[in-house]
């Protein structure tokens, strides 16, 4: 994966691409991937060293360069990026020597037992029946004495959301602690599929990607209590700027949905 704007040789590991994190490359890797159904199974050379005061970032583009004209005609082919990471000489090569030492072990067969990388199955577990639970309280609102509701979602569709549509942060504060997913707005009545009749009968809730949105817990809870059980409408409580950043983060996952039921 990257090695721009990475300092420290100790935070380079070989794991799973699906436990890849801090690195933009691996994150837009991981979601082309995602579209075409593979999840786990590749192995990379990422460094979990994050961000932080002092150290390097994106260049910005000098003024002078913006004034002779499209800034785009500057990249040496179409759609390539004109700003640079600064990559700190060594890091590359230490990065292609871990490369060329996996591939090493894996051709000879020598056995290898990587420290793992920090796993997010747990979160992910959670926050999928985080989801459930709350779908179950709201479809109680239509239908009291509902039980066993199931949700089309998948703890792979929980880490897309997470992980590549929300960046581990709140969409509403950027808060990245004690993350949920949660509905942006209160589903209607019919948004329950009943199949077949007792006691052989399947509940499940009409739940797309797109309604769902990243908050932390408790502005999960404010956004139920107001939203939901209140009915308040979404102006009441949020600003312009942060319905339209939600706007534009459900249509990105109706996007992905569209590609996907196309394959």
């Amino acid at each position: 994966m990257g090695a721009g704007c990475k300092s420290d040789p100790t935070r380079i590991i070989v794991g799973d691409i699906s436990t890849s994190t801090d690195d933009a490359l691996s994150r837009s890797t991981r979601r082309r991937l995602k579209l075409v159904g593979v999840h786990t199974g590749i192995p990379v050379v990422y460094s979990m060293e994050k961000t932080g005061d002092g150290k390097a970032e994106l260049l910005p583009l000098p003024e002078e360069e913006f004034q002779k004209g499209s800034v785009g005609d500057l990249g040496p082919m179409a759609n390539f990026r004109v700003r640079i990471l600064p990559v700190l000489g060594t890091m590359p090569a230490v990065f292609g020597l871990t490369v060329a030492n996996h591939v090493i072990l894996a051709l000879t067969g020598y056995p290898y037992d990587y420290a793992p990388g920090k796993g997010r199955d747990k979160l992910y577990d959670g926050v999928f029946n985080y989801v459930q639970g709350v779908e179950e309280k709201l479809h109680r609102l239509f239908h009291p004495n509902l039980t066993g509701l199931k949700i089309p979602l998948t703890t792979n569709d929980v880490a897309f959301l997470l992980d590549e549509l929300y960046q581990g942060k709140s969409v509403i504060t950027g808060i990245s602690t004690k993350i949920v997913l949660i509905r942006w707005r209160k589903p209607s009545e019919d948004n329950l599929i009943v199949i077949g009749e007792e006691p052989q009968v399947q509940r499940s809730s009409r739940l797309k990607l797109s309604d769902l949105v990243c908050m932390t817990k408790e502005e999960a809870a404010r956004h139920e209590k107001r939203i939901f059980k209140k009915g308040k409408k979404l102006e009441d409580l949020y600003d312009a700027e942060t319905i339209a950043r939600v706007d534009a983060k459900r249509l990105k996952a109706d996007r992905y949905e569209a590609y996907r039921a196309s394959l």
